[in-house]
């Protein structure tokens, strides 16, 4: 997983996302993780049971754990820099750093 220098996002095929709050205590962030990851199965469960307003219960779940996590809403850093979240990283302030760190990891091979 590459992470920017600052720590605020991970690189994914090229795009920026947000990462979670590097502040949270550790029983906080494994309880968030755990329901984001109930929420997304019950998603799934929803779909799969073409349940329109269980999938919607579920979505929701979904946005309150990313929220807490700090991976959407407010960002988590005070120093006031944008959110990136989700742009191409080669349209950012990351891109020379991006473009040097593909270079290096092209020879890893």
């Amino acid at each position: 997983m590459l992470e920017t220098p600052d720590g605020r996002y991970i690189v994914v095929r090229g795009r920026l996302w947000r990462r979670q709050r590097p502040d949270l205590a550790g029983p906080v962030r494994d309880r968030l993780v755990h329901d984001l990851m109930d929420a997304r199965r019950a998603v799934k469960a929803g779909r799969r049971a073409g349940d329109e307003a269980a999938i919607a219960r579920a979505r929701a779940a979904v946005d309150a754990a990313k929220h807490g996590l700090g991976e959407r809403g407010p960002v988590w850093w005070t120093d006031g820099a944008p959110d990136l979240n989700r742009r191409l990283v080669g349209n950012t302030g990351y891109a020379a750093w991006y473009e040097n760190e593909a270079d290096h990891r092209s020879g890893d091979g």
